[in-house]
């Protein structure tokens, strides 16, 4: 089972705890280099299906799949590229001798049994050689990735009772990146905050790779929870204020900050935390003579359109902070949407976007 391997006309299939969502691209014509979006869904997945990023109730995941896809319009192939919970996989960037590709994907098996601390029988592997952004080394800087077949297994079995071809599989955060940074590639530092329905994940992206990732217990369903409890109004009116109003300033924007103060201090205060381990660690960088700080935040997910929090986040972290967006690779830096889909909606869709792009980049 490859992990990371490419392969051409295939559409992105982003699955969460909470819903999945489908992307897939297409080139706007014959002699243009441009791409656009060809189609897209998002379809809710019944609570409890997945849990802990584990499948729990196959039968309903199986159903879901099927549905969303027989859904989404102007999806053209069967083919898909498929995100996993990075929670439950095994990843690390590990120095290798300078050696033929070849022979880095042999020497890879053997290697990364001191790294994944599971017997490799039951582990499907892949690796990803980081090309440098410097060509002085003396090494190669090697990714593994390992997933448990007890964990994939399940969601390959869906996609294949839904009648779907899975190409590749990977991690949602390569993806994530994939969609996020201009040309793959950041000279300096970039912290990414994907703040999602269930869980915030952070991420540092130098050079050609992601360096380490985090998650933390906060999630835009729990900014509803705390203003519906903290202004005593049901779910579905705190659900639509926060969305209506967020941080921009107005009257009921201020109910809103004053209510969210605990919880966006708490984000600030671990964002931080992390920004201070990469600082004080080594993550197999060759980027410049010294080592950067992080200087700007990307943020990302359905949570990240809360208004106001870009400012919010900058202020308090002391570093901008900015929407990411997913199109960057897509449609170029300046244009920030397709008709078919707002620049809101599509943080909603990074993941999927990222899947979807990868149909179009060279194997080498």
């Amino acid at each position: 089972m490859k992990i990371l391997d490419l392969q051409p006309d295939t559409f992105g299939l982003d699955i969460s705890a909470h819903s999945l969502k489908i992307a897939q691209l297409k080139e706007k014509g014959v002699f243009s280099p441009e791409l656009t979006l060809a189609g897209y869904n998002s379809t809710p997945i019944p609570e409890g299906a997945i849990q802990k990023a584990m499948v729990v109730d196959q039968d309903a995941l199986c159903r879901t799949i099927k549905k969303g896809y027989s859904k989404a319009e102007n999806i053209n192939t069967n083919f898909v590229s498929v995100s996993l919970p990075e929670q439950k996989a095994f990843l690390e960037i590990i120095q290798m001798p300078k050696m033929s590709k070849e022979e880095i994907k042999e020497s890879v098996k053997y290697e990364a049994e001191n790294y994944i601390p599971m017997s490799m029988e039951d582990v499907y592997l892949d690796s990803e050689i980081i090309t440098p952004t410097e060509s002085n080394l003396d090494h190669t800087d090697v990714l593994i990735v390992g997933f448990p077949k007890k964990i994939v297994d399940p969601y390959i079995n869906c996609l294949e009772e839904a009648g779907l071809r899975p190409v590749n599989l990977e991690v949602e955060t390569q993806a994530m990146a994939r969609a996020l940074i201009k040309d793959f590639v950041s000279r300096k530092p970039l912290l990414i905050v994907d703040l999602g329905a269930t869980k915030t994940t952070i991420m540092v992206y130098s050079g050609r790779a992601l360096r380490f990732t985090a998650y933390i217990p906060i999630s835009s369903r729990q900014f509803t929870r705390v203003i519906s409890e903290r202004l005593d109004i049901d779910w579905e009116k705190a659900e639509k204020m926060k969305i209506e109003h967020g941080l921009s300033g107005s009257e009921e924007a201020q109910e809103i900050s004053n209510a969210l103060q605990p919880i966006l201090t708490d984000l600030e205060r671990q964002i931080s935390e992390h920004m201070e381990y990469y600082k004080n660690h080594d993550f197999h960088e060759h980027l410049l003579d010294k080592k950067e700080e992080i200087n700007k935040v990307l943020l990302t997910g359905g949570g990240s359109n809360l208004k106001g929090l870009p400012e919010a986040l900058s202020s308090r972290l002391g570093v901008p902070a900015e929407m990411g967006n997913p199109w960057v690779n897509i449609l170029g830096e300046d244009l920030r949407q397709v008709p078919k889909m707002s620049f809101e909606k599509s943080s909603k869709y990074t993941v999927a976007l990222g899947l979807a792009l990868r149909s179009f980049l060279d194997n080498d």
